[in-house]
């Protein structure tokens, strides 16, 4: 399932200073002071929150901020090693891990395991599939499916209300069992988790014309979601949990699949007047994808050499996540963040595709099975602080989540 925080913002001074190097050393107090704010209204399952954001020049990200983490070490099943060895491996990886997830809630994660021709097996099906007449992809509309799987056209997507219409494509699945490798058979899962399931063949029926479609984006499925428990038991050891504590909350994970076709944004008008309506009051700005966070545990992120993907640090500042070659981003989402008492950040996120380019993300959205529940953990609660949250089950927190995307009653209100 995908997310949404929305997001409105509200000017509170304006700069036309250019980013230098200088800035790095400034405060966040004084890059407020030479570049003005926004202010951010974001629509959570926890209440309104409210964010200042810096309207400083878009720069990259630095490696403090979005660090490359080899995972080598979680993924080897090497005979040299002891198993004293190798646990210790794992939780230097999770000691990083961790470090991210308390910063930025963002990191790039390197020899992930994924083969570069599974990689490029499922961005070519993307394209192929996007760069069909829309009748043909019409036909997997989501609309028609029962859970909702399938496509989405164009203009019919809108994350944030109070930015634009979304610029994007999408396809999308959800979990389904006939294809975890893990799951011995349909027969021995539990009435409980079975109840959740939402697996359905409407968008492989529909995409039957592309003969490598499906074969491709399974095949993808399939060794990302290995990657993702491996990744889940490294969580664990990250809050001081047995490595194995999330394993039976992961048997059946909402673990998603979204294929995201995002053709060039129109060239951005530089003439700041063209940017406010007739009545004086500013534009809604054109995004690709509009400010969000995700809604489970975390998301493993495939994008192509274009980039287009920023992330909202901790100071207020959009910052690049710019692609590197064998890599995935990963980022923290929402429940992660309400189990552990806000310690790990579901950090805001969008994309603007201004490279002139056509760009392709493939999000792979993982949560805990949705008939599980979790509350605070202990670990992530110090002596004398209490407990933020109430525990909820993953499928209430889901609705939750989604019901709160599409309210926008007080989002034009902050100031």
């Amino acid at each position: 399932m995908t997310t949404t925080t929305t997001a409105t913002t509200t000017t509170t001074t304006t700069s036309t200073s250019t980013s230098t190097s200088e800035d790095e050393a400034l405060s966040p107090s004084a890059l407020a002071a030479k570049y003005g704010t926004t202010r951010l209204y974001l629509s959570s399952g926890n209440g309104p929150v409210y964010r200042t954001v810096l309207k400083s020049p878009l720069r990259d990200a630095r490696p403090s901020e979005i660090p490359v983490i080899d995972v080598s070490a979680i993924l080897s099943s090497s005979s040299s090693s002891s198993p004293e060895e190798a646990l210790q491996a794992r939780r230097a990886v999770a000691a990083q891990v961790r470090e991210a997830a308390t910063n930025t809630g963002f990191f790039y994660i390197a020899n992930h395991g994924v083969s570069p021709d599974v990689t490029r097996a499922a961005h070519a099906a993307a394209l192929e599939f996007f760069r069909q007449p829309l009748a043909v992809k019409d036909r997997a509309n989501a609309k028609q499916s029962s859970f909702y799987n399938g496509y989405k056209p164009p203009a019919t997507q809108r994350l944030n209300p109070t930015e634009s219409v979304d610029v994007r494509e999408s396809f999308s699945w959800q979990y389904d069992p006939r294809y975890d490798p893990d799951v011995p058979g349909l027969d021995a899962i539990p009435p409980e988790i079975r109840a959740q399931l939402r697996m359905e063949d409407h968008q492989w029926a529909q995409t039957a014309n592309l003969a490598g479609f499906k074969p491709a984006l399974v095949a993808y499925w399939r060794v990302t979601l290995r990657l993702a428990r491996a990744l889940i038991r490294t969580f664990a050891l990250a809050l001081d949990l047995d490595e194995h504590f999330f394993d039976a909350k992961f048997s059946h994970p909402d673990a998603n699949l979204l294929l995201n076709y995002y053709p060039p944004l129109p060239p951005a008008q530089p003439d700041s007047t063209q940017q406010c309506n007739e009545d004086g009051s500013q534009k809604e700005e054109t995004v690709s994808i509009g400010a969000h966070t995700d809604f489970q545990v975390c998301t493993i992120l495939y994008q192509d050499s274009v980039g287009g993907l920023q992330v909202l640090n901790r100071d207020g500042q959009w910052i690049n996540a710019r692609p590197i070659e064998g890599t995935f981003v990963v980022n923290i989402a929402d429940y992660l963040q309400r189990i552990t008492n806000d310690r790990w950040v579901s950090t805001v996120h969008r994309v603007q595709n201004w490279s002139g380019k056509e760009r392709v993300s493939i999000p792979f959205f993982c949560g805990f099975n949705l008939n599980e529940s979790c509350g605070v953990l202990d670990s992530c609660v110090r002596p004398g602080e209490e407990k933020k949250y109430d525990e909820i089950s993953c499928v209430d927190w889901v609705r939750r989540r989604a019901a709160m995307m599409h309210r926008t009653d007080g989002a034009k209100s902050a100031d």
